[in-house]
């Protein structure tokens, strides 16, 4: 699979190139892993807040969660069309347009989050024909009406995310999102258990706690870029631009595969807290742990995937695939390598993990089961991120579209939907339902089709850029 990276320890020369371009890939990347931790942290911290004030509670922002993550997802993907866009432009050293690029990013994340606040809210109706408690009912369907007040400004903090992290300035997400991580933490106790004289509002309080992180955020980055230097060249608040929908059509039509993509994996991840939530607060809270956790550890190969991005852009806007190329399976083999470790630590550590997030022991018992079943995703898991993220580097987004929704709503998600509820017209079906257990074993089939499926594209994107007369990766120019 990693062909091209086969003679990297045959000569001191190639050593050091990959050394040197590890170097470059972390130096980009762990500032973006730091804020991508601090801002799933915000998600652990909540939903071990909810966890720890009840069951019940738990089982309502799960279930709020679960839109809430699918959308925002989404979002990300959209928005990511201005990562490759302007690291091409930063590649070849043409910043006069990226502006241009900027404000028309932020005109279509105004558009795109004002209709994922309607979805969410369209959404919530399903609480209506679901079997639940009335408690966790209402609490589901408040979270969801006020999250999604914060889906606009999400999203143009997300196309200002990928303008700095396409101009190299990661360090800045880095800082807000840990000051973030903190706000979050102080307004999470403050509101989830009435501490201080505020009201106890429970999981209620994590949906106010979302909303003014998101807010944080968005204002913490507009001032650190009207302060900062790196800023200055490409500074895209010179002047009131109206929307200008040829551009925004070309960031849409790059986008929108990306965030059906994203929400391809999303929406099998989410759909089993709607799906399970017939089996009562135990799967639905075991579910959301597990799911909580493994979002946590995704971050690492995530980040690695955006630093990567910006790396490979950067080198085919510069004219040099080859380049673009190697750097592409170096960052493969990084994300493996971090995936064996994640793998261990979850197969090792599973009902410690799930201790830490909850007291009740039918759940620590049942998520530790969910988590031996992620270690399996592991490889998996980290090899489809990496790889769709140096893909989306060449500006294609179309293929890895279709390979996910082939990986989560052809395999993963049928074949989740039989051994999890066991439905009696399927003949193959268990003679019991596996609820959570089923679901998340057909997620380590959807992930290994999708793993497969984006490296064979990955190879195949990467050789058609090299220039005809010479495919040795040893000549790097």
């Amino acid at each position: 699979m990693l062909t091209p990276l086969k003679h990297l320890v045959r000569n001191p020369a190639q050593r050091n190139r990959l050394s040197t371009e590890l170097r470059g890939l972390w130096q980009l990347a762990w500032p973006i892993l730091v804020g991508q931790l601090a801002y799933v942290g915000m998600a652990v911290v909540e939903v071990a807040m909810a966890g720890h004030a009840s069951a019940q509670d738990l089982a309502g922002v799960s279930l709020g969660v679960s839109i809430w993550n699918m959308l925002i997802i989404s979002m990300m993907g959209v928005m990511m069309a201005i990562n490759p866009v302007v690291a091409h432009q930063v590649g070849s050293g043409d910043l006069t347009r990226v502006p241009h690029v900027v404000r028309q990013a932020l005109w279509k994340a105004l558009a795109v989050g004002l209709l994922a606040a309607a979805v969410a809210n369209l959404a919530a109706l399903l609480f209506d024909h679901m079997t639940l408690e009335p408690y966790v009912h209402e609490l589901a369907l408040g979270f969801v009406r006020i999250t999604s007040v914060a889906m606009p400004l999400f999203a143009c903090y997300r196309a200002l995310y990928g303008y700095s992290t396409s101009i190299n300035q990661t360090k800045p997400l880095m800082v807000i999102a840990l000051l973030s991580l903190g706000l979050n933490i102080i307004v999470n106790s403050l509101l989830v258990f009435g501490l201080l004289g505020f009201p106890r509002l429970g999981g209620l309080g994590c949906a106010w706690a979302t909303l003014i992180s998101v807010t944080f955020n968005l204002l913490a980055l507009l001032w650190w870029m009207q302060r900062s230097s790196a800023y200055r060249a490409s500074w895209p608040f010179g002047h009131f631009e109206p929307p200008h929908w040829p551009q925004i059509k070309s960031l849409l039509k790059l986008g929108l595969p990306i965030g059906v993509t994203y929400f391809a994996e999303a929406s099998a991840f989410s759909l089993i807290a709607l799906l399970i939530a017939e089996f009562g607060s135990t799967q639905m809270a075991a579910h959301q742990i597990a799911l909580n956790f493994t979002s946590l550890v995704f971050m690492v190969p995530l980040s690695l995937g955006l630093a990567l991005l910006t790396r490979v852009g950067q080198s085919l806007g510069a004219g040099n695939p080859v380049l673009a190329r190697y750097q592409a399976w170096v960052g493969v083999a990084l994300g493996l390598g971090f995936a064996v470790m994640s793998a261990t630590l979850m197969a090792l550590l599973n009902q410690q993990i799930a201790r830490a997030y909850t007291s009740d022991a039918a759940v620590i018992a049942l998520t530790a089961q969910l988590l031996m079943l992620a270690a399996l995703f592991q490889l998996s898991d980290a090899t489809q991120v990496v790889t769709s993220c140096a893909i989306r580097g060449y500006k294609v987004t179309r293929s890895p579209m279709v390979i996910h929704l082939t990986a989560f709503w052809v395999f993963s998600l049928p074949l989740g939907y039989i051994l999890g509820l066991a439905p009696t017209w399927a003949p193959w079906a268990p003679a019991q339902a596996m609820a959570a257990q089923g679901f998340w074993i057909a997620l380590v089939l959807g992930l290994t089709v999708a793993a497969l499926g984006l490296t064979v594209l990955l190879r195949h994107v990467a050789r058609s850029r090299l220039p005809k007369p010479s495919l040795d990766l040893g000549r790097i120019e």
